[in-house]
């Protein structure tokens, strides 16, 4: 066919562009994930180019036992020397003793660290003895009724900012009982 008789073809057409794609939206699990690995590659390459900068880097061995310390198991408390002798005095006596050394709390018997409330303090020591218990805490309930006019050892107890003034009564409340020969 002569060149003029040939059909004339049409340059190609660029293709139409497609529709953008709608985004897609990941989830928080998706997105954190994606963080995750992209993270961790970051810190590989990090090990891997310091392991490369300081391979010349001459590294004498670490004892860890000369580096790492813990802390030491607490000691065994020697029991406090008995000043009282009769059975409620005695027993508030003690309860003072745990409160100074566990502390004190207030809304509570005792708390997840161990520390006592005045009725915490006395059921604590009492060895389960209730009648001493109950003669105790009465004893207490007058100690803090002549200083505060409270209602009753646990209002009383959680009222208080610190421990120091719970601690002071159940000392007073042990010279009382005391006094009482209870």
């Amino acid at each position: 066919m002569p060149a003029s008789t040939r059909p004339a073809t049409a340059p190609p057409q660029p293709a139409a562009p497609a529709a953008p794609a709608a985004p897609v939206t990941l989830g928080l699990e998706a997105r954190l994930a994606a963080i995750d690995a992209a993270m961790t590659l970051r810190l590989e390459e990090a090990a891997v180019a310091h392991e490369v900068r300081t391979a010349h880097l001459a590294v004498d061995p670490i004892d860890l036992a000369d580096v790492i310390t813990v802390p030491l198991p607490p000691t065994h408390q020697p029991p406090t020397p008995a000043t009282y002798r009769t059975p409620a005095a005695a027993l508030l006596e003690r309860a003072h003793h745990r409160m100074q050394t566990a502390g004190w709390c207030a809304g509570a018997l005792t708390d997840e660290d161990g520390a006592v409330c005045l009725i915490g303090a006395i059921r604590a020591e009492s060895g389960g003895d209730r009648d001493l218990v109950d003669d105790a805490s009465t004893i207490l309930l007058d100690a803090v009724q002549r200083k505060f006019h409270d209602e009753s050892v646990p209002a009383f107890n959680d009222r208080q900012r610190s421990g120091a003034v719970p601690a002071r009564m159940l000392l007073e409340a042990a010279g009382l009982a005391d006094a009482r020969g209870r």
